[in-house]
């Protein structure tokens, strides 16, 4: 699936920069494993094909992307895993716009751009999102 966003140009002293997403869509990038799905690591990939789905993750990410936000997949699964994880996003109806894949493993992320980035971390709950004041890392 593949929904066309506009971005909007940005220049700044006559140069062009990166475009930017209008202030009221977002760009998430969705974890698979132990995020929408049974957690099932890349040595087993047989499980992939069976893996069940977390409803409330299904109805979140389609309602967000019901909405014209951007529904990207971003998954330590390997290359060689994409047939079967897009036949799986396709077959349990999930609507999104990009899948990528091998990202690193192991967690403790920590996502440095020149972009807003906004982190949550999944613990057991796929609802919309709510504003929390937190303590976060920043450069001096």
């Amino acid at each position: 699936m593949n929904k066309k966003i506009k971005l909007i140009e940005k220049v700044i002293e006559g140069q062009h920069i990166s475009p930017v997403l209008p202030k009221h869509i977002k760009n998430y990038l969705i974890d698979i494993d132990g995020t929408i799905c049974d957690d099932i690591p890349n040595e087993q990939p047989e499980r992939m094909v069976t893996a069940n789905v977390y409803p409330e993750a299904l109805q979140t990410l389609n309602k967000w992307y019901d909405e014209g936000h951007i529904i990207t997949f971003f998954t330590s699964r390997l290359e060689q895993h994409r047939d079967v994880t897009e036949k799986w996003l396709n077959d349990n109806k999930f609507k999104y716009h990009g899948l990528l894949m091998d990202k690193p493993r192991g967690g403790n992320y920590h996502w440095i751009d020149n972009h807003i980035v906004r982190a949550t971390r999944y613990e057991g709950a796929f609802t919309d999102l709510v504003e929390k004041n937190v303590k976060i890392q920043v450069f001096k």
